[in-house]
This record gives C-alpha cells, structure tokens and sequence, in this order.
C-alpha cells in the first residue's frame, strides 16, 4: 500500500481509538480536548509511517511517537498515559508500516 495512504489510515484510526478511550473521562471543553487529542494521534500515525531513520520501523515509530506526545504531556501535566499511548502507538504504526506499507 502507498505510504501516505497507510499513515493516513493509520493516523484515522490511532486517533479515534485514542478519543474512544477518552470518552469516559471529564473535560471542561471535550470538544477541544477530543480534537487535540485526535490531531496529535493521526500526526503519529501519519509520521511514524513518513519518516525515514536509520533505525527499525518500530523504533522510528516510538521516537515519533515520543517526540510528537511531550508538548501534550507537558500541557496536560498528565505524563503516564499521553507518553505511554504515544510511545505504543507509534512503535505499533511504525511497526505496521515497515510489514505493510510500500517501502520508503
């Protein structure tokens, strides 16, 4: 599959994923709290498919991952939960993309 496809899809579906297990939760705005959410997530997913390193698909995708998640984790000051989905995530979309997608 062409990889701008893959990490549009993937990105599609790591961010409702990610704002599916945000339901449950209490926000004072949820509209602008699914949206950051879900924008950061499809952001991984589109990257950790993109970006080229000279490291394994799924270690390209942690660091994405990783990198894309500490300005929320730091907004939010909620650190666990934002790094940890962002570093799964994205080593799983890096991952996916390296057994899936087209080669870079």
């Amino acid at each position: 599959m062409n990889r701008v496809a893959f990490g549009i899809i993937a990105g599609v579906v790591f961010g409702a994923l990610d704002v599916a297990a945000m339901l449950p939760l209490k926000f004072t705005d949820r509209t602008t709290a699914f949206a950051a959410a879900f924008s950061s997530r499809f952001a991984i997913g589109l990257l950790a498919t993109l970006v080229k390193m000279p490291l394994p698909n799924w270690l390209t995708g942690l660091v994405v991952g990783l990198l894309i998640s500490i300005p929320d984790a730091i907004v939010t000051k909620v650190y666990v939960p934002i790094l940890a989905s962002g570093i799964v995530g994205g080593a799983i979309v890096g991952w996916a993309a390296g057994r899936w997608a087209a080669p870079l």
